[in-house]
């Protein structure tokens, strides 16, 4: 398999546009040791020795996914012809802005598969009509359910005749829906649908990609063990940490996110035992992880964690 990280910041990207804080006004006139980020996506192609051309998943839909398609000439068409993207399917881990709004950005008649939970697919039908749009390509696009994983176990042959295929699995993380869902429909969705992470494996290798972790279950732990490559929630470094720069009156664990430091962060939750690279993605661009020169920066990467940056690839 193959992954490219067309996006590693979370919402807003850094440096976010409106923001002067200390990391986005020293990115901008470089006393920060660090680099732009766009905002959080992934690519992940099956890509045997016999594909003249890899067929890509995409998870996430950000709101810069138009320039991060454009950014990555792999991803572009195959032929001449309109209609003929070498993107196959996207995955919607959330209902969060920066998590489905590219959506708009790959309306232009495309017939592609969009994968998530049914009740994503409920707030994007029944309360955001614009996303209708997707409808008109011929055939339309097509939204499929996903069902949450139950075991770890798994055997599929694959047929070299066919276009590469992924085993998927979605991973429930419990999370709450975002806030501009309505009250009526916020009270019928099934919560353990709000936040999933997913897994894709082929040929023997497993990536986990979790972008969101609220950390309100531990289901999440013997994927992350058992994968060979793990991009994780690396949003925030300290719980306190938007408290601490003026930006919001909450907490991260109030707004979704597990940060990486302090008494049962990601740092101390992950399993010991885990066998495969572990990456932060989706970082604020209040997170110090972001300044090469920080402390913080150090003891991610002296723990042994890789930090996500837009451009990063892995073959597994």
């Amino acid at each position: 398999m193959r992954v490219r990280v067309l996006g590693s910041a979370a919402g807003g990207g850094f440096p976010q546009w409106n923001c002067g804080c200390p990391n986005c006004s020293g990115l901008r006139n470089g006393t920060v040791k660090s680099r732009p980020r766009t905002q959080t996506q992934i690519a992940i192609a099956a890509d045997p020795d016999y594909a003249l051309r890899a067929y890509w998943t995409l998870v996430n839909a950000s709101p810069d996914l138009r320039s991060q398609i454009v950014a990555a000439p792999e991803l572009g068409p195959f032929s001449n012809t309109r209609s003929s993207s070498a993107i196959l399917d996207i995955y919607l881990p959330s209902a969060d802005v920066d998590s489905l709004m590219g959506l708009l950005h790959v309306r232009e008649f495309q017939a592609f598969k969009v994968f998530s939970t049914h009740a994503i697919r409920r707030i994007l039908s029944e309360e955001n009509s614009i996303f209708q749009v997707l409808g008109r390509a011929k055939p339309p696009v097509q939204w499929f359910s996903l069902p949450f994983a139950s075991h770890l176990d798994w055997e599929k042959k694959h047929d070299p005749k066919e276009v590469p295929k992924f085993i998927s699995h979605a991973v429930s993380l419990g999370g709450e829906y975002p806030d501009y869902i309505s009250k009526k429909l916020r009270t019928v969705l099934p919560p353990e649908e709000a936040v999933i992470a997913l897994a894709f494996e082929y040929a023997g290798k497993r990536v986990f990609v979790a972008p969101t972790l609220p950390g309100r279950n531990t289901e999440w732990k013997k994927w992350a063990e058992s994968s060979d490559l793990v991009l994780i929630d690396g949003t925030f470094w300290a719980d306190d940490e938007l408290l601490q720069t003026g930006r919001s009156q909450k907490t991260a664990r109030q707004i979704g996110h597990l940060p990486i430091s302090g008494a049962g962060g990601l740092m101390e939750q992950y399993p010991k035992n885990a066998r495969g690279r572990k990456v932060l993605i989706h970082i604020n661009n209040t997170n110090p992880i972001l300044n090469e020169d920080s402390a913080e920066h150090r003891a991610v990467r002296e723990a042994g964690w890789e930090i996500a940056y837009d451009g990063m690839e892995f073959n597994l």
